[in-house]
């Protein structure tokens, strides 16, 4: 099969990817205002286990992975999402979501350096200034709507939050090689394993320590919580984890990171129509900057690219060339 209708498929991925973390944020206020935000990660991690693990043990779904392939796969969930997630969560716990945004913005660029260094991608002139207009797009948008870029005294959740964008940018790169090697569906549950056991076991043991086990449990009992649970644990973490998965196997990481930008644009406007929000005409200049970048990266590329030439899962779990 040619590789251009995979690409389709994995620009949809991508594009369906960014869609469902730009309305991530809604559900996010939900769920803070009734749990800590170490009982929302694990929370969510424990549904998107569940919800994997029952088609996998009704056979609908097959999974092929040993101890060996855990291994090599554990890299990739230590970075996100047993490291990412904990810098995100403190790092923003001491500074606003606008530096958060600002931060996190800046992973294309990490993603850029990281890529052409440790796998060798190869970007022109015009992709690099696309991807560099379409990261200022984002910080446009925070910097104007906070008024005070980077202003607060919290160096270490600046710092934080710096390491959360490099631990993401480092996922997606090695991603990339991982996803020649196992179809998306066993990277994401291996990561969907090892974050439910560690976000659930550390939750846990604080609140043993701190004699408030009924607090993990509480914000169960209410509806909305698991509304917005239900949004974060399936589509955000367990459904995010196999589109991205399923892009990198076709695309090339700087252009997946590049188009994660367009969730900075789709909560804008999820903000407008939902909550009611006001555009102001900085947020339209720095959509269109967004826009022109991502479609710049994309495709403002070399002709002659071809993904990276794979090998079938089994033969690469057994050895064989």
């Amino acid at each position: 099969m040619s590789s251009r209708p995979r690409n389709g498929a994995a620009y949809l991925a991508a594009l369906s990817y960014a869609a469902i973390l730009g309305f991530s944020f809604l559900f996010v206020k939900l769920t803070v205002t009734e749990a800590s935000p170490l009982d929302v990660i694990a929370h969510r991690f424990a549904l998107s286990f569940i919800a994997l693990t029952i088609p996998v043990l009704l056979g609908w779904i097959k999974i092929n992975i040993k101890m060996r392939d855990i291994l090599r796969i554990l890299p990739l969930a230590l970075l996100s999402p047993l490291v990412y997630f904990p810098l995100q969560a403190f790092g923003l716990m001491s500074t606003s979501s606008s530096e958060g945004g600002i931060i996190q913005a800046t992973v294309p660029i990490f993603t850029l350096l990281l890529a052409s260094y440790f796998i060798k991608e190869r970007t022109t002139v015009v992709q690099k200034i696309s991807l560099l207009l379409s990261v200022f797009g984002v910080v446009f948008i925070f910097v104007m709507k906070s008024g005070a870029p980077l202003a607060s005294n919290s160096y270490g959740g600046i710092l934080l939050l710096v390491l959360s964008a490099i631990c993401l940018s480092g996922y997606n790169v090695l991603a990339r090689p991982l996803t020649q090697k196992y179809n998306p569906m066993e990277l994401t549950y291996v990561t969907s394993i090892l974050g439910c056991i560690v976000f659930n076991v550390v939750a846990l043991g604080y609140h043993a320590i701190d004699g408030s086990m009924s607090a993990y449990t509480a914000p169960m009992v209410k509806p909305g919580y698991w509304m917005a649970l239900i949004y974060l644990g399936i589509l955000s973490t367990l459904v995010t984890s196999l589109l991205s998965s399923f892009a990198l196997k076709w695309i090339e990481a700087s252009k997946m990171s590049v188009i994660g930008n367009l969730s900075t644009l789709i909560s804008m406007i999820a903000g407008a129509y939902i909550l009611k929000e006001q555009l102001a005409y900085y947020h339209i200049i720095g959509a269109v900057m967004i826009i022109i970048g991502v479609l710049g990266t994309n495709f403002g590329g070399r002709k002659n690219f071809t993904p990276i030439k794979t090998t079938s899962a089994k033969s690469q779990k057994t050895g064989k060339k």
